[in-house]
């Protein structure tokens, strides 16, 4: 089994001593009920078992992309028979390692569902991984049989049940194994937790995601995305290329701001002091964990920001 070297914290010692509860975690909260949107013929998106799920039904049979958290898998797998009319699962797509996109790996894995993802998502889910941001939480290994079982590196196509799927790598971003999902003839994006509109992104320093990659992942997605695209985001319901690009815009600002601080030697809590991000807080809420998850990833490529004391 191959295993990986986690990024090492690169914050200050008074920020690896901090005792400080996440304001939002990974880990599945309350049980909620699983509500269903159409995106286009035969296509819809599932909120409430964990990250949004993508169904499609076709000829071929049922494609999901992402399988929601453990927890919630048999109801969602349900829901999926209600929509679809089988419990066959043909294919599954990991948008990335997550345990609450993750958590239908294992019984589909059990039914022979082909499940596809990045090579750098089937890594993570081989070993334990320590998220410092909540508090060192571990998650385990999921089993061999749970682990995608057919993985890529760039981008590739497939054409599925007369739709043709394209996917491809959206570099460092939320993690380092975040893939985009496009239903090109339905013109529906799945983005995952690299959109968000409502409270700020998540960025996983642990697994090497940083706010650099994430500005370039959004560019990538709005560049792929038009305006009558339907966009499913890791939570909520589908954006539109007008909050895509809202949030690149966003995000981008964010960098700029945090880039010359971090040039001026601050570190991640005299960033929050300074709220950086104050005039997006009505629309995107407490930018808090933002910024302490952005500040690791930022400090270990100061070179990369480009940028002096202004």
């Amino acid at each position: 089994m191959r295993r990986r070297l986690f990024l090492a914290h690169a914050g200050s010692a008074a920020i690896l001593a901090a005792a400080w509860r996440p304001a939002v975690s990974l880990a599945r909260e309350a049980e909620v009920p699983l509500t269903v949107s159409q995106l286009a013929a035969n296509l819809w998106q599932i909120s409430g078992a964990g990250g949004n799920v993508t169904v499609f039904k076709s000829s071929e049979g049922v494609l999901l992309v992402d399988g929601g958290a453990a927890a919630d898998s048999k109801r969602l797998l349900a829901e999926v028979q209600k929509l679809t009319g089988t419990t066959r699962v043909h294919t599954l797509f990991n948008t990335h390692w997550h345990h609450d996109q993750t958590g239908s790996n294992e019984i589909l894995g059990k039914a022979g569902t082909r499940i596809i993802a990045h090579e750098n998502t089937r890594l993570w889910l081989t070993t334990d991984v320590i998220s410092k941001w909540e508090g060192g939480r571990v998650y385990q290994p999921l089993p061999k049989i749970a682990q995608p079982n057919e993985t890529f590196y760039t981008q590739a196509s497939l054409d599925f049940g007369g739709e043709t799927i394209d996917y491809g790598q959206l570099g460092q971003a939320h993690t380092d194994g975040d893939i985009y999902v496009y239903f090109r003839k339905a013109n529906v994006l799945v983005a995952a937790d690299v959109a968000a509109a409502g409270a700020f992104p998540i960025i996983d320093y642990c697994t090497n995601g940083w706010i650099g990659g994430m500005v370039s992942a959004v560019q990538t997605l709005t560049e792929l995305a038009n305006d009558n695209t339907k966009i499913v985001a890791g939570k909520g319901a589908p954006l539109s290329l007008g909050q895509l690009k809202a949030e690149h815009s966003m995000l981008n600002t964010l960098k700029q701001r945090l880039s010359r601080m971090i040039a001026q030697g601050k570190g991640a809590e005299e960033m929050i002091a300074e709220r950086p991000a104050k005039e997006f807080e009505a629309e995107w809420g407490d930018p808090t964990l933002l910024i302490r998850n952005c500040y690791p990833g930022m400090a270990n490529r100061a070179r990369e920001l480009g940028v002096s004391i202004v």
